[in-house]
């Protein structure tokens, strides 16, 4: 614990000055004014030492106190260079534990024979109450040095036998015991100039000390003290904070200090004791400071509850029926479930598509008994619309429902969050993402998907792989079911997986956004991207040498990375045919997805792209390349059929191979983060001046981030209440311009009056209307920026390159730089998944 200086703490300052005569007489210890007649020969000796003292004070002039040391026993030392002279002179060895117990150095540069250890903690603890700092943390260094002391032999325990008068010791600031101390301990009550009066002045929050054998007049002492606390209540008619209370309110180290002694225990109370919080609940877990193992391993110890299944079905009530070909249907248990699944969807567009259709009904009649299937044979025929109508009633209930009732439900839900919805990694609470297996349902997929309307079938226990640390409590699978299997991989970053049915990919759950290893994976993902800026010049113009090689695979390669680099494409996997969207990427081309012209709009050398990006997002663009890349591309599309692949002599795994060796740790994914970045960081020093408003700066901080969008090709589909929304804003724009067209009248009114006869009043008048006039136009164009911000971001997502694409330490600097709230920029849950960024950027950060 460092110990800054008194001046501002609220506590009295150590004086430098030579005590007088008088003054040393009324500081004395009160053990020294009521020694017992048993006790004569100690204090002759006492007496000896100080005269022995004050002469060696009389040859070294007194100097200022040193900063207040801490020695290895944890004990509080302030000793001023006379002292150490003081020490020398008695053959007293300052060692940093003072292992003797039996010389103390006190505030008062006096030194006093056969005092102990806990004398010295005494001393110390003087000191703490004299300079007024945070007492109850110091109290938790006494209670540890108690506890060193007590197990120090059995020496140490003759030491407090040999004492026969004294008094118990209490807490700091309270009456009570300490529990530490089985026999009756003396306490030193010395201070330095006069500040024990202002120490005994606050008797509403400490006890006077007194040296008795019986006790009574310590209790009286305390009945006296509550006494008067319970007057000062009275009088002020509310609870009174003491002064360690205010201290932490007015100081934020002395906050920090005091959250570091709960968060290591010092307070000797357990977390569950003090009202069963865990850690994550209550503190942040600053991984980023504690530095990477690099050493392949994810994490050492993992422990968790398992997923969390989805309830089981239940049955449609009676009086809701399928009917076939106009006639009632009581179908198995099975087909029932699934047809449920259709009937919920019967107002989305997917149930009008007929590979949808034809899907869904090939996998429900697989779920259909054989008497269903030779009943039901068309889907022409059948009619969900009871069970439409069912589960619509279903949900306009769950939006009647009540305060109360939805609270129930928002407890229980997060009941089930608080057991399954945390782990325990590395000693450390973590959120989890995705702890729910998902429920069944019907396949939707992207875009014109090739599977869409196929059933995805209940996930059982039997089909998950949990994974978790060697020696923890592995999770319980569902009664009467058990996992397929247990694993202790500390490699992998999931905690639980499986393989779902309808495309046959990997299902993992994974840890929260917000967590330890989604954050380093971020982290390191920017500093990768950061790193290409030193080397991507040097790549460049190795992509440009490439494009005159004789070979037509690394003439491919070169024009395939202009285009991952200029255009941000994606790289483009190699996928099984019929098996997803027709979506592809850069090495995935084909020669329909391009067209070459020559001269187009004025421009010489353009290339016009028209393809299904990821997600089957369209993506269309018509940019000018350099001559030599038209050239090749010409070349590259020779003697090929529409649907054949453009670069057909590299793929995704070749061209990453190839960059890696360029600089490790790079792929083509690495060339899409970094010029998006640095896309963003061009725009933010362009766009933003410091002598903007608030609401200009943060459309500023909007385009920068749709130009990185733009980019990137993140487009999304006008909202449905766009239209009514930016109705909305019209007319607010509207009604506001109508009221300062009012008020621009009315201050042009003032001014003429106060033109003809000024007085008071009509100054005041011509004022009040100028602010007025001033407010509204504020507002004004406040509404008119929220206008051109959400019209020019109509068809573009800006969340996706924000959370995925952006080193978010760009966003942090520009926020303190140009001092914009962070929170204009990122929501709560975003906070949470950039904490690390946040703490450690400051606002010269550029990427």
């Amino acid at each position: 614990m460092k110990l800054e200086d008194n001046d501002g703490h609220g506590g009295a300052k150590t004086s430098s000055r030579k005590r007088t005569a008088s003054e040393s007489k009324r500081d004395e210890s009160p053990t020294d004014r009521k020694r017992s007649k048993d006790g004569e020969r100690d204090k002759k000796e006492e007496t000896e030492l100080k005269h022995k003292a004050k002469h060696s004070s009389s040859k070294h002039p007194r100097k200022p106190l040193q900063e207040p040391k801490i020695t290895s026993s944890g004990v509080l030392k302030a000793v001023s260079e006379n002292d150490h002279a003081d020490v020398k002179t008695k053959g007293v060895a300052m060692d940093a534990s003072l292992p003797s117990g039996k010389n103390t150095i006190d505030l008062n540069n006096n030194i006093s024979a056969k005092h102990t250890e806990s004398d010295e903690r005494k001393v110390t603890k003087t000191e703490i109450q004299e300079v007024d700092l945070f007492a109850p943390i110091e109290h938790s260094d006494m209670e540890r040095s108690d506890k060193k002391s007590k197990k120090t032999g059995d020496s140490q325990k003759e030491k407090h036998k040999h004492k026969s008068k004294s008094s118990k010791k209490g807490h700091h600031g309270t009456g009570e015991r300490n529990p530490e101390h089985g026999k009756v301990g003396e306490i030193s009550a010395n201070s330095s100039d006069g500040n024990s009066k202002k120490r005994k002045s606050k008797d509403s929050r400490e006890t006077d000390v007194l040296q008795t054998g019986d006790g009574k007049k310590e209790t009286a002492v305390k009945k006296e003290n509550a006494k008067k606390e319970r007057e000062k209540k009275d009088r002020s008619g509310k609870d009174t904070k003491t002064t360690d209370e205010k201290n932490r309110k007015k100081k934020p180290e002395g906050k920090e200090e005091s959250k570091k002694k709960r968060k290591d225990g010092d307070d000797g109370k357990s977390k569950k004791e003090k009202g069963g919080k865990k850690e994550g609940q209550d503190s942040t877990w600053k991984w980023w400071e504690e530095g990477n193992s690099n050493n392949g391993n994810k994490w050492t110890t993992l422990e968790h509850k398992g997923p969390l299944f989805p309830p089981e079905y239940e049955p449609l009530p009676n009086n809701v029926t399928f009917f076939y070909n106009g006639n009632p249907v009581k179908l198995s248990l099975a087909a029932e479930e699934v047809a449920t699944f259709y009937a919920k969807m019967l107002d989305h567009e997917y149930t009008t598509k007929s590979s949808f259709q034809e899907n869904f009904f090939t996998d429900w009649r697989e779920e259909m008994t054989v008497e269903e299937r030779e009943q039901i044979k068309k889907l022409s025929k059948c009619d969900f619309t009871h069970i439409n109508k069912y589960f619509l009633e279903k949900s306009e209930e769950k939006k009647a429902m009540t305060k109360e009732q939805k609270q129930v439900l928002k407890e229980e839900n997060n009941k089930l969050t608080e057991e399954y919805g945390f782990c325990e990694l590395d000693g450390h609470r973590e959120k989890i993402g995705n702890f729910r297996v998902e429920p069944p349902g019907l396949f939707r997929g992207r875009g014109e998907h090739p599977k869409m309307g196929k059933l995805k079938k209940r996930i059982q226990p039997e089909e998950i792989t949990i994974n978790c640390s060697k020696g923890s409590n592995i999770p319980v699978a569902p009664k009467g079911h058990k996992w397929r299997k247990v694993q202790h991989d500390n490699t992998v970053t999931w905690l639980a997986s499986w393989v779902e049915n309808v495309q046959g990919n990997f299902k993992y759950v994974m840890l929260n956004p917000s967590s330890k290893l989604k954050g380093e994976k971020d982290w390191q993902k920017y500093e990768v991207a950061r790193k290409l800026k030193l080397k991507v010049e040097t790549i460049r113009r190795q992509y440009r040498d490439d494009w005159k090689n004789r070979e037509m695979k690394t003439r491919q390669r070169g024009v395939a990375l202009y285009f991952i680099d200029k255009l941000a494409l994606r790289a483009g996997n190699e996928k099984e045919e019929s098996e997803t969207a027709d979506t592809v990427g850069c090495c995935s081309l084909r020669v329909e997805h391009i067209t070459l012209h020559q001269e187009k709009g004025g421009q010489e050398f353009m290339v016009e792209f028209d393809f299904l990006g990821k997600d089957s997002i369209r993506y269309y663009n018509e940019v000018p390349v350099e001559g030599r890349v038209f050239k090749n591309l010409k070349l590259f599309m020779e003697n090929k059929d529409p649907e054949d692949d453009l670069f057909d002599r590299i793929n995704t795994t070749y061209l990453n191979k190839h960059l890696n060796q360029s600089m490790p740790g790079l792929t083509a994914k690495v060339f899409r983060t970094f010029n998006a970045s640095t896309t963003l960081q061009e725009q933010l020093n362009k766009l933003t001046t410091a002598d903007m408003s608030l609401e200009e700066k943060l459309l500023s901080y909007n385009r920068a981030n749709r130009a990185v969008a733009i980019l990137c090709n993140h487009q999304r589909a006008a909202p449905k209440t766009f239209e009514k929304s930016m109705q909305n804003l019209q007319d607010k724009v509207a009604q506001k311009q109508q009221q300062l067209d009012v008020a621009k009248k009315e201050l042009k009114e003032a001014k003429k009056e106060h033109k003809k006869g000024g007085t008071e009043r009509t100054r005041k008048l011509v004022e009040k209307t100028e602010s007025v006039v001033k407010r509204l136009e504020e507002q004004l164009k406040k509404l008119q920026l929220q206008m051109t911000d959400r019209e020019e971001n109509k068809v573009i997502a800006l969340g996706t390159s924000k959370l995925n694409y952006l080193d978010p330490r760009i966003s942090v600097a520009w926020c303190r730089k140009f001092n914009v709230p962070i929170e204009k920029i990122y929501n709560k849950t975003q906070r949470d998944k950039f904490a690390w960024a946040i703490d450690m950027t400051e606002e010269d950060f550029q990427f």
